[in-house]
């Protein structure tokens, strides 16, 4: 089974991850044309709708929650600018429509919810969301956190990554797939990518211990790489950016990673 998802380059759906595909994790996403409209359904899912560029209007109704309208959301033009995104927290049960206000990219993320949990739909805005720094020399990349697990949720974890040109990102590699806390979380994930410009591509290897599972693929703009468990670091080629959005979800809300301890010497540099 290839672990990579190529992008359509017309039409709603940019890329999806296939139902039943992963146990924990569910993402898609959208490009719309001014006045276009997406309707959201939630189910038994919690989501996490992520605005990559664009303006929308966001109303809908969660169950027990009442409504909610939100409108005029989104100031950036391209996930390569540094600013952090609009995004929201629907619940189980939510029904949402989504607006466009102008060209929208627009992902949506999913993972198990609980109804017991009571969180209502909730907006994030761009000056709530964590930014840092990690790594350093040409490991440096740009990390924003828009539903980490400081934040109540149920399963999801997101967050998304800029990494410059030249760079290693998601290194040295690690990995999420065994239930062993304090020491690392079983957590699924998938990284949807964008490339500028737009022409170019990355390179993503996932792997396991027992090398089970090895592929290392050629990443281009808006393809997505599905992480059942292993490590899985990215290389960015000379003279293109690369932007990542993480979908993590697994039977606890803990990220917690473990380095491949043949490469963790890089740590010590």
């Amino acid at each position: 089974m290839s672990l990579l998802i190529k992008s359509q380059s017309s039409g709603r759906t940019m890329v999806e991850l296939p139902a039943g595909e992963l146990e924990y994790v569910g993402f898609t996403a959208y490009r719309l044309s001014l006045g276009e409209t997406l309707p959201v359904a939630a189910a038994d899912k919690e989501l996490c709708l992520v605005l990559l560029s664009g303006r929308i209007g966001l109303k809908g109704e969660a169950p027990g929650q009442g409504a909610f309208d939100w409108d005029n959301l989104g100031d950036r033009h391209s996930v390569f600018e540094d600013k952090s995104p609009y995004a929201a927290y629907l619940p189980p049960g939510s029904q949402a429509q989504v607006t466009a206000l102008s060209d929208v990219q627009i992902a949506v993320c999913a993972a198990p919810g609980s109804a017991q949990n009571n969180y209502g739909p909730r907006l994030i805005r761009p000056d709530s969301m964590k930014r840092s720094v990690r790594g350093k020399g040409a490991n440096t990349r740009y990390v924003c956190d828009i539903l980490p697990d400081s934040e109540p949720a149920h399963s999801l974890l997101v967050v998304e990554v800029r990494t410059p040109s030249g760079h290693s990102s998601s290194y040295p590699p690690h990995k999420h797939d065994t239930d062993d806390l304090p020491h690392q979380s079983f957590l699924e994930e998938t990284y949807y990518h964008q490339v500028n410009p737009s022409q170019g591509f990355v390179f993503q290897r996932v792997y396991t211990d027992d090398r089970s599972i090895d592929q290392a693929m050629a990443v281009e703009n808006s393809d997505l790489v599905v992480v059942p468990k292993g490590y899985h670091p990215v290389s960015v080629p000379y003279g293109y950016e690369s932007y990542y959005l993480n979908v993590m979800a697994g039977p606890k809300r803990v990220w917690q990673f473990h380095n491949d301890p043949q490469h963790s010497w890089l740590l010590d540099l």
